[in-house]
């Protein structure tokens, strides 16, 4: 079953052989609700990626579908919308780890960057996560972890949030 077949669930944005696909670990209720990604009030993701050089302009939440023009995709480790992610359980992340799996492999993405530490650290079994590059790939692809954007996550100002998303523009040698 595919997330958009999915009650309550938000589409991925997926290409095959994207440089960069950003994965949350599941969508906000408002974004379902719109049927965009990252639409949160406080989300900082749009923001942050123009700021971060990998778009020429804010993308509104509108026009999502747009990040694929730079090789750019969205997805979601965890199908169902909640409030916030502290909802899903560790259990809830690994039971959905096959069906991403899957989708990562068909994809084939150079480069996947897992939004907070708590979707990869499910998947992968590790406690302890550091920002930054992952010595593991996971689906064939390179791993990045990356503070989440959103608003409910206040432990990274505007200014670290963009740093840290463009040390990982800057290491794909992506287009500004």
């Amino acid at each position: 079953m595919k997330p958009a077949d999915i009650p309550g669930s938000l589409p991925d944005i997926l290409a095959p052989h994207l440089s960069l696909v950003f994965c949350g670990i599941n969508p906000g209720m408002r974004a379902v609700a719109t049927g965009h990604h990252f639409e949160g009030r406080g989300n900082r993701f749009w923001r942050v990626l123009h700021l971060a050089g990998f778009t020429p302009t804010q993308i509104a939440p509108e026009h999502d579908r747009t990040i694929l023009q730079f090789g750019l995709g969205l997805t979601a480790v965890v199908p169902r919308a909640t409030v916030s992610a502290a909802e899903l359980s560790r259990a809830e992340i690994q039971n959905a780890a096959d069906s991403f799996t899957q989708k990562i492999e068909h994809y084939a993405p150079q480069n996947i960057a897992f939004l907070g530490k708590m979707a990869f650290a499910a998947l992968c079994g590790k406690r302890e996560i550091e920002w930054g590059r992952q010595a593991l790939p996971f689906g064939g692809a390179h791993v990045w972890v990356l503070p989440n954007p959103s608003g409910l996550n206040r432990s990274f100002s505007l200014d670290a949030l963009v740093s840290a998303y463009q040390e990982v523009r800057l290491a794909l040698a992506l287009p500004r």
